[in-house]
This record gives C-alpha cells, structure tokens and sequence, in this order.
C-alpha cells in the first residue's frame, strides 16, 4: 500500500496532459451516457400514440427495467476499475480475462433476474400500482423486455471492459447506433407489424442484443489478438461479484436517497410533486454531465494506479476535481440563466411553476458540490475503494432519511426538501473528501 501527503501543484504540462486525458475520455462518455434516455423517450413517443393506458403500462413496466439494470451499474464500474489496473500495469492479456469475468458475471445475473421476473410480472405490475387498464399493457411489455435484460447487463460489463482500456469512443458509437436501430425497430413493428406495445418490446430487445453482440465481437477480438481465455472462470467471475458487492450497496442505498425524497414531495401535496419531479429530472440530466468526469477518473485513476504511480494517481486526482468544480460552476450559472425558459416547458401551472423555482436556485448553488462528490467518486472507484464507498453512503443514506422525513412534519416545502438533498450532497462531499485527503485509497499494483 501507498499513502501520500498532499502533492505538491503539477507543472503546467502535467496539468495540459491530464486536461487531454479527461477530455479525451469524458466527451465520449458524456455523449454515451445521454443516449442511454433516448432509448426510453423513443419508446415512449412511439407507444404514446397507441393510447393513454398503453403508455401508462410502458411507464410502470419501464420505471421497473430501469431500476433492475440501474441497481447493477456495478459491473461497468468495478470491471473499468480492474482492467484499468492491469492496463496499467501493461498486462493487457489479463485485463481483458478481467473483462469477460465481469461479462460472464452479466450473463449469470441476468439469467437469475429472468427467472424470477418473468413469472413475477403480473404481481410486480399490481405492487407498482397499475390501473386495471394500463396493467395488461404493462405485464405484456415487462415479460418481453425481461429478455432483453442479459443483453443490457453484458452491454454494461462491456462498457466497462472498453472504458478501463481507455477507449469512451466505442460505447459512444454502439450508443447512438443502438438508438438508431431501436426507433426504427419500434415503429416497424409496433405500426408497420402492427404488433403493439408488444412490438415495442421486441424492437428495444433486438437492438439490446444487437449492442451486446457488438460489443462481444470487439471484446473477443482483443482476447485473440492477446491471447485471453474467452472460458469462464469461477474464481475471477466470484472476484468480481466480490468486488462489485461494495458498489452494489453504494447503488442500492442511493436509490434509497431518491425514493424517500420522491415520497415525501408526494406527502406535501400535487403541486410540491410535480415541481419535484421537474427539478429532480433537471437535476439526473446535470448529473450527465459530471458522471462523464467521473468515468474519466475511472479509467484514469486505475491506469496509474495500476502502473505503480502514485503521484500521478494523485496529480490526476486534484486535476479532476478542479474540471468538476469548474464544471459544476458553469452548469449552476446555465440553471439560473435558463429557469424562466426551463420550468414553462414542463408546466403551464403557476403555483408549480412558483413551487419548483426556489427548488431549482439550490439546486444551481449545489452544482459545484455535486462536481466535486461525481469526481471522487469516480477516483475512489477507480481505485477500487468500494467498501469505503459503501459505508459512506449508508451514513449518508442515516442522515438524510430522517432530516427529510421530518419536512413535512415541520411545515416544511419542496425547498426545505431539496435544501435537505443539499445537505446529503455536501455530506457525500466531506466524506469523500476525506478519504482522499487521507491518501488511503492509493493502492498501486495490478490488483487491489
């Protein structure tokens, strides 16, 4: 293990190849990340047009598939923390058996999840509170996409195999092209085969595998070409399940943040809850933008880590955090500036237009908080300090539930709930902080 002191400011050309490095893997990360949503805006515009229930069935039975694939992000970000150790290490014939770990831990995964939601599907769609009219639709589209879900976790995996090799550019172009084949898919078969909200299903599955299939034949080339086992392996698919059990918990209590928010902005009334949910969609497409830093530092932070070089680890590490606050700086200005024509483009209604403005002002003041929590998040992750990531967030997750759950209580409005968000922000912020200034988090070598 390496510990560090605070390190001394990088020259300036240190700091000009850091800047190349974060660009070069951050643009690309960012356009990947926004093309994610697309595809369920695709599918929602195409099904709206079928009717009002089939597009409340896609809307339950999509909000479920999005929290299934979210809550295993853990296979992009623990697999781009391992290879990009190796990668460091200049041993890419194990980083790339590193990777088909983690796919072959997908594909496990996602075979578990279609055995227990395809039979559940009925039951889940009635816990989530689909009407009588939209349930039908709801359950049709849930058990065709449940198939789809081995092809979305490979794709995560993948992603995260190509992003420890330092390459954001791949991703970005099976993105936009898996996009481009699920809205022509879509409108083929649910108008053109007149197939339905079951067409939109089928068509979102078939570009799901046709991304994964991409994305294996570009993974399978690199094995070859290095000479990488393509079997699975018990004990490295067991590594990365351990490895990712930390970042699951992460995942899990931060979903846990979102939905007790979400809960108490529905306790304080319809208006509270609509300008909730358009400060809080707002506030996931600003996180777009700091989460491809974040990537960045990923793959950067386990690359030298991986080569044993600590400083550089560090240097990387303090370059970052200035781009996120920087970052965070000018998305907080663009929020101000564009209030007056953001909120009348989701609300006609006044008093929600009213309700959600104080709401949107702490969410521009926050914004180089959040640059600062997305960037160390993504280094701790890079250096594969998921234990330290999940305890955090647990204390984080302690702290927050009760100060919002209390909101109502107190009289309080959606700017007291969203100054609460505030709160567990600047508290992931220090906890983070902390655990860099420490520098225990340095761990060099090829593995952790």
């Amino acid at each position: 293990m390496v510990l560090m002191t605070q390190a001394p400011v990088a020259p300036k050309a240190t700091r000009r190849r850091h800047d190349r490095e974060i660009v070069a893997l951050a643009v690309p990360a960012f356009g990947a990340l926004v093309a994610e949503p697309l595809f369920v805006m695709a599918d929602s515009a195409i099904v709206g047009h079928l009717g009002t229930a089939q597009l409340a069935g896609l809307g339950v039975a999509s909000a479920l598939l999005m929290t299934a694939v979210g809550v295993f992000v853990f296979l992009a970000y623990a697999t781009t923390a391992a290879v990009a150790r190796r990668v460091g290490a200049g041993d890419l014939r194990s980083a790339i058996r590193q990777g088909m770990d983690g796919i072959w831990l997908a594909l496990l995964i996602g075979a578990a999840v279609i055995g227990i939601v395809l039979p559940a599907a009925p039951s889940l769609m009635e816990l989530l509170g689909a009407s009588d009219t939209a349930a039908p639709y709801a359950t049709t589209y849930l058990r065709i996409s449940t198939l789809g879900i081995p092809a979305m976790l490979v794709v995560l995996a993948a992603t995260g195999v190509l992003r420890g090799l330092q390459d954001t550019k791949t991703p970005l172009y099976v993105a936009v092209g898996g996009f481009v084949a699920n809205a022509v898919l879509n409108a083929g078969l649910v108008y053109g085969a007149d197939l339905g909200i079951a067409g939109s299903a089928w068509g979102t599955v078939i570009a799901q595998f046709g991304m994964a299939a991409v994305y294996l034949y570009v993974v399978i080339r690199g094995a070859r070409k290095h000479g990488a086992s393509l079997r699975p392996d018990a004990a490295g698919i067991r590594g990365c399940a351990q490895a990712g059990a930390p970042l699951l918990v992460r995942t899990l209590s931060l979903r846990a943040i979102l939905v007790v928010a979400t809960a108490v902005a529905a306790r304080l009334g319809d208006a509270e809850m609509a300008a909730h949910q358009i400060v809080l969609s707002l506030w996931s497409l600003l996180a777009f933008a700091l989460d491809a830093i974040a990537i960045a530092g990923q793959a950067i932070i386990g690359r030298y880590l991986g080569a044993d070089d600590a400083q550089g680890a560090r240097e990387a590490c303090r370059r970052m955090v200035q781009w996120g606050i920087a970052t965070g700086v000018v998305l907080g200005l663009l929020v101000v500036a564009a209030r007056p024509l953001f909120l009348p483009l989701f609300t006609g209604d006044s008093t929600v237009r009213d309700v959600a403005l104080p709401a949107l002002v702490l969410v521009a003041v926050s914004q180089p908080i959040c640059g600062i929590v997305f960037v160390l998040d993504g280094v701790l992750m890079g250096a594969g300090d998921g234990p330290y990531l999940a305890w955090a967030m647990l204390l984080t997750l302690a702290i927050f539930a009760p100060v919002a759950l209390l909101v109502p209580a107190l009289g309080g409005g959606l700017t007291a709930l969203w100054g609460a968000m505030t709160l567990m922000m600047t508290m992931r912020m220090l906890t983070l902080w902390l655990r860099s200034h420490s520098g225990r988090w340095i761990v060099t070598g090829a593995t952790r």
